[in-house]
């Protein structure tokens, strides 16, 4: 796997980055996450490992920005403090396992192996599905399956699908659902979005979330379409 390292404590970093190095991973090790730029390969990055309590910029915030713009990658978020909500804080912001301090290399280095089984199977499951959402017909097709969708379902699976990294926040979606004066309300959203979870999650796709609700923004749709007339 390709690794990026992001941790303050140089000893630590430089044990970590040749630990990984010796289990055949590919290791770039940073201080800061302002060192981060500097590194044009990030996009063909596998898995990152973030120290929360880095100089500048947190490892939080890096993590929050680094899912809005690589989506897929892995991320591992390490941390000494143990608490559920900073815990829950870690998770938010996208990452994919919180690991608290002190982890030892073994557990690091078994954390990393399940996440890139988890990638690898995600990416193999995303390059074999095409669904194709029918705009005329209302109906989700996947191989010889398919799906009726209502007209607010189709609205909102198209408008999810054209937003930039498939995600909208809720009074968006509220605004497009709403028509003739009449408010479509949070809680039919929510109903919609249930709805649509179930009809997304055909048997050959098996994903645990096509779409993804975001704490205090909205959803994201979290699997490949096309839409077509």
């Amino acid at each position: 796997m390709n690794i990026i390292v992001v941790e303050d404590h140089d000893i630590l970093r430089e044990v970590t980055v040749s630990t990984l190095r010796n289990k055949g991973h590919q290791v770039i090790g940073l201080e800061s996450a302002e060192a981060l730029p500097e590194q044009k390969q990030v996009g063909s990055i596998d898995i990152m490992l973030i120290d929360v309590n880095l100089p500048g910029e947190s490892g939080l915030t890096l993590t929050q920005r680094l899912r809005h713009i690589y989506p897929d990658i892995g991320i591992i978020m390490i941390s000494a403090n143990q608490l559920p909500s900073h815990k829950m804080q870690g998770y938010d912001s996208g990452a994919d396992l919180y690991l608290t301090k002190p982890a030892s290399l073994d557990e690091i280095n078994a954390a990393i192996q399940a996440l890139s089984r988890r990638l690898k199977r995600t990416s193999a499951v995303i390059a074999s599905t095409t669904i194709s959402l029918h705009l005329q017909g209302m109906v989700l097709k996947h191989g010889n399956t398919a799906v009726k969708v209502s007209q607010q379902e189709t609205i909102l699976l198209h408008a999810l699908l054209r937003a930039p990294d498939q995600r909208l926040e809720t009074w968006q979606l509220l605004d497009l659902l709403s028509h003739e004066h009449l408010e479509y309300s949070k809680a039919s959203l929510e109903v919609t979005i249930v709805r649509l979870r179930k009809k997304l999650m055909f048997p050959v796709i098996n994903t645990e979330n096509p779409i993804r609700s975001i704490r205090n923004y909205g959803y994201q749709l979290c699997i490949k379409m096309t839409a077509l007339d």
